[in-house]
């Protein structure tokens, strides 16, 4: 779709001569470090080339009006400033409202009302952060359209507020920050504790990111996602008998071999030891990005898998299936999954000649194991949450 058609869909849905403004929010893929976040570690994230765009025209009127081209049938969603509560029946819609409602209670001076149209072009629950997006999208459009100036990482924390206390998931902060901070051709290291972060350039030359969508929607991931969370404060809490740590992230690899046996429980040990692993990966994905090694980076997402496989347990048939297919092709660097597990997306980093030979026998080996297709997208890393002032194709 290009952007033209968005301009007259804007057009169309509100009944408009006048050109709104253009916005876009990326998605985000997490390029490893996976379940560290919570555990006081790292994470590695960079945001891609898909996402959400936000056509937005203020009104003179206290209104807003909300529309989404990925749910049409919801139609216009209207509000208005003294009114930006939860409702259930808004569906999509409360994640701009929450962003608006979250702007206002931090003090921003959002004194008229708006119209905005929204198209995505995420997959759908494939664990690549909609929500998020739209949150930011929403947040990068109110700035410009009142010309306030929001300092983005604060920008960010309000994305995270949205969902911890308006839409209720006890999400973290990466998503919000890889969307809001992301740069073209780059991942960010981010400790998610401090929120310090450093840049790593991600230069993929001959090769592309490939995301593969198992499709199949992730239903388990958040009753084991809260499971493997108290799993690894079991851990924790054994540590603390005899150590003085606050988090599992603040463990070496050999501080962790030296105390393991201080974890009563096989399986909270096992947890762990992925979370101390995980994390010493991701600063050793820094080491190795700067460096331009990306056999040697392509090495540390195999193992993140393995570990994520054995250890944490959170692959499950599809995305092992799709992973270790994606090892067996020529020239791939590496794979694993991605995201929360229990279905969503795969990552591969595969050559650019091989694109169309990797569909064919990942898809053709994913279909005899499961029944079903998988489905690929290239993605492209570019940058975070900004105003598009060009005309072009999506």
């Amino acid at each position: 779709m290009e952007t033209t058609a968005l301009f007259k869909a804007f057009k169309n849905v509100f009944q408009t001569d006048k050109t709104p403004r253009l916005f876009f929010a990326p998605g985000r893929i997490n390029l490893i470090g996976e379940h560290t976040d919570y555990n006081g570690g790292y994470v590695f994230p960079a945001s891609i080339s898909f996402g959400t765009y936000a056509l937005a025209m203020k009104r003179t009127d206290q209104k807003i009006r909300l529309y989404s081209m990925n749910f049409v049938d919801n139609g216009i969603v209207t509000t208005t400033l003294d009114d930006l509560s939860y409702d259930t029946k808004d569906d999509w819609a409360n994640y701009p409202k929450g962003m608006i409602s979250k702007l206002m209670e931090a003090g921003f001076s959002i004194d008229t009302g708006f119209d905005v149209l929204f198209f995505g072009n995420i997959p759908n629950g494939a664990g690549l952060s909609s929500s998020a997006s739209i949150e930011l999208a929403t947040g990068v459009l109110v700035e410009k359209l009142f010309n306030l100036n929001i300092n983005r990482i604060h920008m960010v924390q309000l994305g995270q507020k949205v969902e911890n206390e308006y839409i209720g998931v006890n999400s973290g902060i990466m998503d919000q920050f890889a969307i809001g901070m992301g740069k073209k051709d780059h991942a960010i290291l981010l400790d998610c504790n401090t929120l310090e972060y450093q840049y790593a350039p991600v230069k993929l030359n001959d090769y592309v990111i490939m995301i593969i969508n198992t499709n199949k929607r992730r239903e388990l991931a958040s009753s084991k996602y809260n499971e493997r969370r108290s799993e690894c404060e079991n851990a924790l809490a054994d540590l603390q008998s005899t150590l003085a740590i606050n988090s599992l992230g603040e463990l070496s690899i050999a501080s962790f071999e030296q105390h393991k046996d201080l974890i009563k429980s096989e399986i909270d040990q096992k947890r762990a030891k992925h979370a101390v692993y995980e994390n010493q990966r991701t600063k050793d994905a820094l080491e190795k990005l700067q460096t331009g090694d990306l056999t040697a980076f392509g090495e540390l997402m195999n193992q993140s898998h393995l570990s994520l496989q054995h250890d944490y347990e959170v692959t499950g048939i599809e995305l092992d299936t799709i992973v270790e297919a994606a090892w067996q092709q020529p020239g791939v660097l590496g794979a694993r999954m991605t995201g929360a597990g229990f279905g969503g997306c795969a990552i591969a980093i595969t050559p650019l000649d091989q694109v169309d030979t990797f569909k064919e026998n990942i898809n053709a080996i994913y279909k005899e194991k499961t029944g079903y297709d998988a489905t690929f997208y290239v993605a492209t890393i570019g940058d975070g949450a900004k105003e598009i002032t060009t005309e072009g194709v999506l």
